[in-house]
């Protein structure tokens, strides 16, 4: 579907319906004050899977009169879905999409990725919750083992690494050696990637630990990775850790990759994905964009309520969360738009049974995990899987928010 200019400053009858639907709602019920952008990206949607073409003009000019990412919550998120429901509608969804990740790689220093990542860990526990889990479930698959390989295939730029060096110099018998082989797409930038190897090889000196660092670098997906490149060797332990990592992988080629997984014998694998479905983007646009829309909501209000209202680094975690917008509601090619594509804890469940079992996360674990989101402002909790799910949800008032779980052969 294609915009045009015309009537772009003729309000349409349906924007007062929905101006009007709006205040009513906000008088009818005190406690859904200033929902008027859920409201309107509805409509927005909605016009834009009937194929509405003045219905939807209308209803982003009004989007673009309200939104603002520099505005509230609900000004954000109207803002960033704004971007996202104009590239499809426009079908620019993948120029977008590429052009935001184009400009994030040069834009990339370890400087100012450290301090993003940093502040958001100081904040919540949205990340440190997936650290101290996957950390727990690899110290104890590789107690009593001498040379240790882990292959970091996630999105953390090895900030859960630390913790487990300083864990390993203070183990009883001799120190292991570490070999950390960390798996780096387009985007995550290269010198960063740099800095942080030469960082992490110092910190590993100071703990007195045995260590390698090495980068898999450029690839555009997940799935071209090969068994070959990991250079597995013989004695080595293995442990995969997959943070933020397996939705990136396109839907296709996800049976796969869990298979070419397995072919690592790996002593465990750990796995951490934000609890959403967006996998039903390419049959009904409507259900995805409202699955879409409460998972951000959820996160930008859960941002908003952490970080001071001025907060660069705020701004920063909303922009990155723009183009995974963009990605999941407007991009349908194969290169960026299964880049997004997550699946709940339950989905993946059923993935991995294929390959794996299920490892349940000891006493110990759940006791580091629970000492943790006491350091964090109330309204985070910690709850088991359950049904045709294993592993532990964090969840955001009462909202699971990030899934993580252990697996071993």
């Amino acid at each position: 579907m294609m915009l045009s200019t015309d009537n772009m400053h003729n309000p349409h009858p349906h924007y007062h319906q929905i101006f009007a639907g709006c205040l009513e709602l906000e008088l009818d019920d005190p406690n859904a004050t200033e929902r008027w952008a859920a409201e309107l990206l509805r409509e927005c949607a909605t016009a834009i899977s009937e194929n509405d073409s003045g219905k939807l003009h209308h209803l982003l000019w009004m989007l673009n009169e309200l939104a603002s990412p520099y505005g509230d919550c609900e000004q954000k998120v109207a803002s960033y879905f704004l971007q996202a429901l104009f590239c499809k509608a426009t079908e620019l969804g993948e120029h977008c999409y590429k052009t935001s990740l184009a400009v994030a790689e040069r834009c990339h220093s370890f400087e100012s990725t450290r301090k993003v990542i940093l502040k958001f860990q100081e904040a919540s526990p949205w990340t440190t919750f997936g650290h101290v889990a996957s950390n727990g479930a690899i110290l104890e698959a590789f107690e009593g083992e001498a040379k240790l390989h882990i292959i970091d295939i996630s999105n953390t730029y090895c900030t859960q690494w630390p913790t487990l060096l300083e864990a390993l110099a203070t183990r009883n018998d001799d120190t292991p050696h570490l070999r950390l082989t960390v798996v780096a797409t387009v985007g995550m930038g290269g010198s960063v990637m740099d800095e942080i190897g030469m960082r992490m090889e110092k910190f590993a000196r100071l703990m007195g630990v045995p260590f390698q660092f090495h980068v898999i670098r450029n690839l555009t997906r997940l799935d071209e990775l090969k068994y070959e490149e990991f250079g597995l060797r013989e004695g080595e332990a293995v442990a995969v850790n997959c943070v933020g990592a397996l939705r990136r992988v396109s839907v296709e080629e996800r049976d796969a990759f869990v298979g070419m997984l397995s072919r690592l014998r790996p002593r465990v694998v750990t796995v951490v994905e934000e609890e959403a479905d967006f996998t039903s983007c390419k049959g009904e646009f409507v259900s995805c964009f409202e699955e879409c829309l409460r998972f951000y909501t959820m996160y930008f209000e859960m941002l908003e309520e952490s970080f001071a209202p001025t907060s660069n680094e705020r701004l920063a975690l909303e922009r990155e969360c723009s183009k995974s917008i963009v990605s999941v509601l407007a991009c349908d090619g194969h290169d960026s738009g299964d880049c997004e594509r997550r699946e709940k804890g339950r989905q993946w469940c059923e993935r991995l049974m294929e390959s794996f079992s299920p490892s349940t996360f000891s006493d110990d674990v759940v006791d580091d995990l629970n000492a943790l989101l006491r350091r964090y402002r109330a309204g985070w909790s910690l709850v088991p899987a359950e049904g045709d799910a294993s592993g532990l949800y964090l969840t955001w008032k009462q909202e699971p928010a990030v899934w993580a779980c252990a697996w071993k052969p």
